[in-house]
């Protein structure tokens, strides 16, 4: 029989432990038995509506002095609007546990799920803290697909030292400093993820830092310089810098900066390295991240959660996350048995860009390149980029000056659709002198196009700025291929030609077309919908969730930034040309990839244009990448996209649709205004798309 004394300690804990909110759904109920939206509640609370959000689904709970705020407020509810059933007064009870809450690790789903499996190593507590409480009444949380990472691929550390997890996962990290910050992550947290071949490596544990947490951990709040912050890094006589070294770990090349990794030499098939991201060091770029770098450390983990499950864990900018995704998906070796001494050694991976870095050829690369600078080259370089065309006033008909509307459509991930079933090359570029043409060998071809004669009102096939070739040029597979399939004869000069081919970028491709299209249908826009149900869809998705709008922004930045990443410029003042560049040493720096790629979505668009033109009669005002304006009698695609009797899409034209490939409506502008752009020379797209970045190349 317990003896007074411990009762009285058992009350007295009960009399300390701070009262626990209702569970969302009753928060829920009891805002809307108020008539209060969750707009304004977030106005009175100095919040977001999406905070109010996330605290009624269970995704992440307020902190104090808002904490008792909220409480005081559903206290005064519960009162005035009793739950059915339940004595006036009184808001519905939490269900109690008898686990000790020291052995607890909390999440949304379920606060008494147990830390990780008996057999896994010891992991964090939960620190007992208003913004980890999470109801009893919730359903149990699933399993983690690999046990050896319970808490999923990474966490958003705050000061406090609460660590946000993927669903609602909040973890107690004890560091106060970066060393053991590293050494909690890689030994107590249970996050990584799995290798996404059977042939490649377990993603690193990612930590993300509040200003807050970088703080405590010795760090400056910001990074401050000339140059563009992503840009800065910690100076080597940083205490923090020599904190690393002395506990006998490694930064990479790249310093302590917004994206730093830390990591000491594997031991065997384990790999200890840890990726750090500093939010207040700009690490998530507001184009390619908008609006996360403000939100809630819960709703961060959230964003960063979904993206790394669906594409990656973030290991730099979008673009390096691209890169990195090529290569987890291609690995460059496989361990193979040497049959001289029976001991297993890493081999070339078929498929993959291997090991080495490949010069290109001379016509691929670009004009600072060694293989330019060292051999004098002066024969032409490949110009294959996205569109970036309009159409002369003067070819203006009458009766489209009259249309009252500029529509602008926008391919969805127009070059993530042009990677599909993209044959490149594997192996280094041998040089041929007058070639026969073959369009299934990837390549750059010296030829003369300037002969072909195409309808003026369309841009060129052959250049970005849709005017017509000159004379001989070099151009990629496609673009040479695509002369011939308009019935001319080609005849190159020269080639440099790759003899080993392989579809390097279809596991890309079908990843993040995957992640696309997931990330659509979770902000209501899926397949099944409709051309008209579509378009309104699209009109209100991004207000849907801007969790799920984010992820969305983040993964068309990582498509266009990895595809941009296959031809890194030089970085930096102290460049001189001729030098070699870091981004050069990597398998992945392949302008001709790049090239293939940047040529079939320009084929792709011209095609479908000339389609436009056969059925419709319509022809284009402007293109910028993989956007196209048409004059319109209505503010609406629907308005003069061909469409079959039975009420169908014509085939070859362009079509609405959340796959990549499929148009949607990206603005709407008077004509009278495109016309004027066009008379400065100016070009309708850029203004309709904002003028955003097209395959950036850097970091």
């Amino acid at each position: 029989m317990a003896s007074e004394e411990e009762l009285f300690a058992s009350v007295d804990a009960l009399l300390n432990e701070e009262p626990h909110l209702p569970p969302p759904a009753e928060r829920a109920r009891l805002r809307e038995a108020a008539g209060i939206t969750q707009a304004r509640l977030a106005t009175a609370l100095k919040t977001t509506p999406q905070s109010v959000k996330n605290w009624e689904n269970g995704r992440s709970e307020p902190k104090s002095p808002r904490l008792d705020a909220y409480q005081r407020l559903l206290k005064g509810w519960a009162a005035k609007y009793p739950a059915p059933g339940a004595a006036p007064g009184h808001a519905p009870a939490r269900a109690a546990s008898t686990e000790p809450a020291a052995s607890r690790v909390e999440t949304a789903d379920a606060p008494q799920t147990p830390a990780v499996p008996a057999a896994a190593p010891a992991r964090p507590a939960f620190r007992p803290a208003a913004t980890s409480r999470r109801p009893a009444t919730q359903k149990a949380a699933q399993p983690a697909a690999d046990p050896r990472f319970p808490h999923g691929p990474l966490a958003v550390l705050d000061g406090d030292g609460c660590a946000y997890g993927v669903d609602g996962i909040v973890l107690d990290c004890p560091a106060t400093t970066v060393v053991e910050l590293v050494e909690w992550t890689l030994r107590e947290s249970g996050l990584g993820a799995p290798k996404l071949n059977r042939y490649g490596k377990d993603s690193d544990p990612l930590i993300v830092l509040t200003a807050a947490a970088a703080v405590k951990l010795g760090l400056p709040e910001r990074l401050e310089g000339h140059e563009q912050r992503r840009s800065l890094r910690l100076p080597e006589d940083h205490p923090v810098v020599k904190q690393v070294v002395k506990a006998k770990w490694r930064l990479t090349q790249r310093g302590f900066g917004p994206w730093a990794r830390i990591y000491r030499k594997a031991q065997g098939r384990e790999r200890q390295c840890v990726q750090l991201a500093v939010l207040s060091w700009d690490a998530l770029d507001e184009r390619s991240w908008p609006g996360v770098s403000e939100m809630e450390p819960a709703d961060i983990a959230r964003v960063l959660g979904v993206y790394a499950t669906r594409v990656i864990t973030p290991r730099g900018s979008t673009a390096v996350s691209g890169l990195e995704l090529m290569t987890a998906l291609r690995p460059p070796t496989k361990p193979e048995r040497d049959e001289e001494t029976g001991n297993w050694v890493a081999a070339y991976n078929p498929g993959s860009l291997g090991t080495e870095p490949m010069d290109p050829a001379p016509p691929e690369a670009t004009a600072e390149h060694p293989v330019v600078v060292g051999s004098g080259w002066t024969g032409g370089f490949l110009d294959e980029e996205a569109y970036q065309w309009v159409r002369p006033v003067d070819l203006l008909t009458d009766e489209e000056c009259t249309l009252p509307f500029a529509v602008g459509l926008d391919l969805n991930t127009a070059f993530l659709a042009a990677a599909a079933r993209l044959v490149v090359g594997l192996s280094g570029p041998d040089h041929f002198h007058a070639p026969k043409f073959n369009p299934k060998i990837p390549g750059s071809w010296l030829v003369d196009l300037s002969h072909i004669e195409l309808d003026p009102r369309l841009p060129s096939p052959f250049t970005p700025d849709g005017s017509r070739p000159t004379g001989p040029a070099w151009y990629q597979t496609h673009t040479v291929a695509y002369a011939q399939e308009l019935g001319y004869d080609v005849h190159p000069v020269e080639a440099y030609l790759r003899r080993e081919t392989g579809a390097y970028l279809d596991p890309w491709h079908d990843r993040l077309k995957n992640a696309y299209v997931d990330a659509l249908a979770d902000l209501g826009v899926t397949r099944e919908l409709s051309d008209t149900e579509f378009l309104a869809a699209m009109e209100r998705h991004k207000d849907v969730d801007p969790a799920m709008a984010a992820v969305l922004a983040a993964i068309k930045a990582t498509v266009k930034g990895g595809i941009g990443k296959l031809r890194e410029r030089p970085q930096g003042k102290k460049y001189k040309e001729g030098e070699r560049w870091p981004a050069l040493q990597r398998p992945t720096w392949r302008p001709d990839i790049r090239a293939a790629v940047i040529s079939k979505a320009r084929v792709n668009m011209h095609r479908k244009m000339r389609n436009m033109a056969t059925m419709t009669g319509l022809y284009p005002l402007a293109v910028l990448s993989d956007c196209v304006v048409y004059p319109s009698p209505g503010d609406s695609p629907l308005d003069f996209l061909p469409y079959a009797a039975s009420g169908k899409p014509q085939p070859g034209a362009f079509r609405l649709g959340p796959t990549p490939g499929l148009a949607k409506l990206e603005g709407v502008q008077s004509m009278l205004w495109a016309v004027d752009l066009m008379e400065q020379g100016l070009n309708p797209a850029r203004h309709i798309k904002g003028g955003d970045a097209v395959l950036d190349e850097g970091e």
